[in-house]
């Protein structure tokens, strides 16, 4: 399969082969868009309009804050505010539903620019990577070589399979994913064992042999959790 404009970034993600590939796939959008939005984005209107409406989640809060451009997060929030005071808290109007206001607050709770631009992003990425899954050799070599796939990325995956991956393809995209979840969970649970025998007295001391454990916690988090 030749590359392309669609491929390449696919390639680009799956070639360090440490961690979950979809993972690093989320975290590549994930971090585009936060400093996409608090770039010049944050002063085009469109942009503004949708911001207004939708605001971020706790966690990509919390990514733009780290951005360090307090007055561009700012202004946003000021915005956003305004809006809030204008659509959920105005004066109810005359055929609304007494629930009206519940309603609209939890689709705000519920809703984040960000996370709404990820899975734009993922759901266009994913559909290129069933098909060079199925049209590439060396595609299907190299997802056969990464190092995991966390849960969350496993279910869904083998969860899109049916409907993405080609007939002939499906079950083979499927063992594919299995194993890398499942080879990765065997290793893994050995890690978090070996971790807790270690404070077993007998094991301890200058000499002791952590062997991969020290960092089982964090890396156990991340496979069931995909952070």
């Amino acid at each position: 399969m030749r590359e392309s404009i669609l491929t390449i970034p696919i390639s680009e993600v799956f070639e360090p082969k440490t961690g979950c590939p979809i993972c690093r796939m989320r975290n590549m959008l994930e971090e585009r868009c936060v400093e996409y939005i608090m770039g010049a984005a944050m002063m085009e209107p469109d942009v503004r309009i949708e911001t207004n409406r939708l605001g971020f989640c706790k966690l990509h809060f919390e990514q733009m804050r780290a951005q360090k451009n307090r007055l561009s997060l700012a202004l946003m929030l000021e915005t956003h505010l305004q809006e809030l005071q204008k659509t959920v808290f105005a004066k109810k109007k005359l055929f609304e539903s007494k629930n009206a206001k519940k309603e609209k607050t939890a689709k705000v709770n519920a809703d984040c620019f960000v996370c709404a631009k990820i899975q734009w992003g993922m759901d266009r990425l994913l559909v290129t990577l069933f098909e060079m899954y199925e049209k590439s050799a060396d595609f299907r070599t190299l997802f056969a070589e990464q190092e995991l796939l966390c849960l969350p990325h496993y279910e869904m995956l083998t969860g899109l399979s049916p409907t993405h991956a080609g007939k002939k393809t499906a079950s083979a995209f499927d063992k594919a994913c299995e194993t890398l979840a499942a080879n990765y969970l065997t290793a893994l649970s050995a890690d978090v064992s070996h971790y807790c025998k270690m404070y077993d007295y007998r094991n301890s001391g200058a000499g002791a042999d952590w062997g991969n454990a020290k960092d089982s916690i964090e890396r156990a988090i991340r496979f069931l959790t995909s952070r």
